[in-house]
């Protein structure tokens, strides 16, 4: 039972990384940043329909980004920044790699440069 435990994080994590990796995506949930909006205000900046905005909003929801609530007859989507922050510490693990790695790069390619201009 131990590896269903296990499994599980790493899923929600490439759940949540798979939803961030739109950009329409990305920038809806700037608009949730600064409080609630209903569906209307979020497609508002887009040129694209109300139903493919809702796509984009069913994706964010079950990545955990977003709650979306129902009061009357408006519904609002709300920002949940807990997922948020543990997507971003997830990246930034793969960022520090990636920019030690390419610091190497970028050393080893000057040595290269300075033994091919010795004569």
């Amino acid at each position: 039972m131990g590896g269903v435990a296990d499994v599980r994080p790493c899923l929600s994590s490439s759940v949540r990384a798979a939803a961030l990796a739109d950009p329409t995506r990305r920038a809806i949930l700037a608009r949730p940043a600064e409080g609630d909006a209903t569906v209307s205000e979020l497609a508002e900046p887009f040129s694209i329909s109300l139903p493919a905005i809702s796509r984009h909003l069913k994706v964010l929801e079950q990545a955990g980004l977003l709650t979306r609530s129902r009061s009357a007859q408006w519904r609002s989507s709300s920002l949940q920044a807990e997922p948020l922050r543990e997507a971003t510490a997830w990246m930034e693990r793969y960022r520090r790699f990636w920019d030690d790695n390419f610091t190497r790069l970028d050393a080893h390619l000057r040595r290269i440069q300075e033994q091919e201009r010795k004569p």
